[in-house]
């Protein structure tokens, strides 16, 4: 149960889940954009970054574009018109379709399904990696054989088996959205995540690896869906001398200003990498004789960015915690703890820590969409006259409990954070188990 020892004095100057990390160069790129008057969503720098994003991807091309969340809106929006062609004017390319998609992650990994006017279809999370379980994967193709199109996100800076899940893809006729927005850098096999989709998608928003405090890039080794993509973040200019347009275009393409930013920091990608991962191991280390687990990972096959170091307390270690819509509750309890009052704890002495993603079938908007697991659909699995402690199917041992949530949090994760304070939240994190 922690208790504020005289020891634990907040930090002066706060300690941050993850901020962008500035070098210099950025300046230079901002200055030439500002000096040869290129402010707009043309460039050197846009071309440069499209350059160095593919080359650092693995993929032939890149299109620079204002955010992560636009350029799965893209990839999306190609994948759909690949598959069922182009929609009516005011009607989405994934009209009525299923789409099978993560559910651990962001609400922006899945959300342009919906803008496209698809139904997502969430798949469990594995234990090993906290990412799509391949296993459920293969289930869901079992119960809806008709779907074409998958969403797999890495959560964390951490890949899964995307291989696996490209294979499975494959086997099926389906393509592979892979939102790699938080896994710039990573790897898997020694193969660069953000390169195993038929589309992807990184970011580079502001609390990202590297950062252009906004901004992102569609990935692919089609010209001609690079070249639709670039058309579309421009609202769909034609080749006129005036303004037309024969579809729908929008304006998500990223700034030259942006761009001179992430130009200057692709130089430092690796630098920040190895800095995140010293953090991960710290608390790998400091934490070992604790009943919790880091953020899992095959070290055979998978190279992190280590992003963010995450931890899910063990269920016999959790004391008492209720979590509603906006607002969590517990009781205290020697010898065991959970997130909020960790988190209260890390927020005492200045530092930012948050929950781990809500997995996306526990959401108010998606909570009637299908969710499946390694057994088939997780929902509607309690009978009323069934005895109270059997109401609940026991979780799969291969799946990540979907309480896992309720025992998770990110812990601050800033590469500029110093040893000393991270071994001081390592010592509060401590005291909050005494």
């Amino acid at each position: 149960m922690f208790v504020r020892k005289a020891d634990f004095k907040p930090f002066d100057k706060k300690v941050w889940l993850a901020t962008p990390t500035m070098h210099g160069e950025e300046l230079k790129y901002i200055t030439e954009a500002y000096e040869t008057n290129w402010m707009s969503t043309v460039g050197e720098n846009i071309n440069e970054v499209e350059r160095i994003a593919a080359q650092k991807a693995g993929v032939k091309y890149a299109v620079a574009l204002a955010a992560c969340t636009p350029g799965l809106h893209l990839c999306v929006k190609l994948a759909g018109e690949k598959l069922y062609g182009k929609p009516a004017i005011s009607h989405g390319a994934l009209e009525g379709k299923r789409v099978f998609c993560s559910d651990m992650t962001f609400d922006a990994t899945l959300n342009p399904v919906v803008y496209e006017g698809g139904i997502p279809v969430f798949i469990d999370t594995e234990r090993k990696s906290w990412n799509m379980d391949p296993v459920a994967l293969e289930k869901a193709f079992e119960m809806y054989p008709e779907v074409k199109l998958v969403i797999s996100a890495e959560l964390y800076g951490f890949s899964g088996d995307i291989k696996r899940i490209k294979e499975i893809c494959e086997a099926h006729g389906a393509l592979l959205i892979e939102d790699a927005a938080e896994a710039m850098g990573a790897t898997w096999d020694g193969q660069p995540c953000g390169s195993f989709g038929d589309y992807s998608a990184i970011s580079y928003n502001g609390n990202k690896i590297i950062t252009g405090s906004a901004g992102g890039c569609l990935l692919t080794n089609s010209l001609e869906d690079a070249n639709k993509a670039r058309k579309w973040s421009t609202q769909s200019r034609e080749n006129a001398p005036w303004y037309q347009h024969e579809e729908v275009g929008y304006n998500y393409r990223m700034s030259n200003v942006i761009a001179g930013v992430v130009r200057g920091q692709y130089p430092h990608l690796e630098e920040h990498i190895a800095q995140k991962k010293a953090v991960y191991e710290r608390y790998k280390e400091g934490l070992k004789d604790l009943p919790v687990e880091m953020n899992p990972f095959d070290a055979e096959r998978c190279e992190p960015n280590y992003w963010l170091s995450a931890l899910i307390i063990k269920p016999e270690a959790m004391c008492k915690q209720v979590r509603g819509e906006q607002d969590a509750c517990y009781v205290a309890e020697h010898g065991k703890s959970c997130p909020t009052e960790i988190l209260e704890a890390i927020f005492s002495i200045n530092a930012e820590g948050r929950p781990i993603w809500k997995p996306m079938h526990m959401q108010p908007m998606y909570r009637m969409h299908e969710f499946i697991t390694v057994n088939g659909s997780g929902r509607a699995k309690t009978i009323l006259w069934t005895p109270a402690p059997q109401r609940r199917a026991l979780p799969s041992k291969h799946a990540l409990p979907v309480a896992g949530h309720q025992r998770g949090l990110c812990l601050p994760s800033d590469n500029k954070m110093t040893a000393e304070e991270q071994d001081k939240i390592i010592e509060v994190i401590k005291a909050c188990f005494e």
